[in-house]
């Protein structure tokens, strides 16, 4: 269906892959008709309003943009009387309504960042990160009134590199999502592809990261923090108090061996890291952050901010990111 129009939902700049892979089909393929898209929102220090990434995409590429507040009745209808034959939505933030999912002739579908159906919700990328997971993917799934719960036609699978914080791993789950629909696009056109019932024996849910899960939990092993560290980076970013001030630590690694003192407590402080210990062995922060400063390394952190070998660390509770039920 070379001139079947198809319009994209969608606000993070996980989304760029997949729209320049459609907007680079517009000689020979499926047009994209349109991006629906969060309003442009205030930020910065000036609170100037500012386009997300996608909506700036489609401003950059003069593609149609549509704004609203929220997706309605009126957003059906013109989706209707457009024509428009497929829609496809990632990462968009809202919830959209039976007259948006049906108003396209052929469906809508999203595209979730997990191997569903774990970690149906709103931070997929993160939590598998903190959870210490070696594999994600990219799941292309039917829309339906429950959230992340529709049948899924096909998944696009890649590995968590050691390295990996939440942006690199945005990113490649971004470029994940090209593949998947370059080999799925036609049959989501014609309507031949299927869709499987997900098992519902296995359906985990993943909860909203906010500000405080930032906070390290010492009473946590080794291991677990520092896959929190990964997953918060660069937001809301992985922290702990010391002399009543929040620093965010950078990059870190796990050394196995246990300390004999208690969970929180430095064990040594110098070039070569910030180490604390933990319930289960002990963690080396390499980089440290001041409010207001830069990311540095450990060593010159300290010359100016000097952190003692036996000083406590004040962290916090971890709270779960993943649960069975809703």
């Amino acid at each position: 269906m070379p001139d079947a129009k198809i319009i994209f939902f969608g606000a993070d700049a996980i989304c760029l892959p997949v729209l320049n892979y459609l907007y680079g089909l517009r000689e020979t393929g499926p047009s994209l008709h349109a991006l629906v898209s969060q309003p442009d929102r205030p930020s910065g220090r000036g609170k100037q309003l500012q386009a997300n990434p996608a909506a700036a995409w489609a401003k950059e590429k003069g593609i149609t943009l549509l704004q609203p507040e929220k997706p309605d009745a009126d957003l059906g209808r013109w989706i209707t009387e457009a024509g428009v034959q497929l829609s496809l939505v990632m990462a968009y933030g809202h919830f959209l309504p039976r007259v948006v999912r049906e108003a396209s002739v052929g469906g809508m579908f999203n595209f979730h960042g997990s191997i569903l159906p774990a970690y149906r919700g709103a931070s997929p990328v993160e939590t598998a990160l903190a959870e210490g997971d070696t594999e994600t993917g990219v799941s292309l799934m039917q829309v339906g009134g429950a959230m992340d719960a529709g049948g899924v036609g096909d998944v696009e699978r890649i590995s968590i590199e050691k390295t990996d914080t939440s942006l690199s791993l945005r990113a490649r789950l971004g470029e994940a999502v090209v593949p998947l629909l370059e080999r799925n696009l036609a049959g989501l056109l014609d309507g031949s592809l299927s869709f499987e019932p997900q098992d519902a024996t296995a359906v985990s849910y993943c909860r909203k990261i906010h500000k405080r899960d930032g906070a390290l939990d010492f009473n946590q092993t080794a291991a677990q923090l520092e896959s929190r560290v990964r997953a918060f980076t660069p937001w809301p970013g992985a922290y702990f108090e010391f002399n009543n001030t929040r620093i965010k630590g950078g990059s870190a690694r796990v050394i196995l061996q246990d300390a004999d003192i208690a969970p929180g407590r430095v064990c040594s402080a110098n070039k070569d890291g910030l180490v604390v210990s933990t319930a289960s062995g002990v963690l080396c922060l390499h980089e440290l952050q001041r409010p207001g400063g830069r990311m540095l390394p450990v060593g010159e952190f300290l010359r100016g901010f000097p952190i003692s070998e036996g000083a406590e660390l004040q962290g916090g509770t971890a709270e779960p990111l993943v649960r069975e039920t809703l």
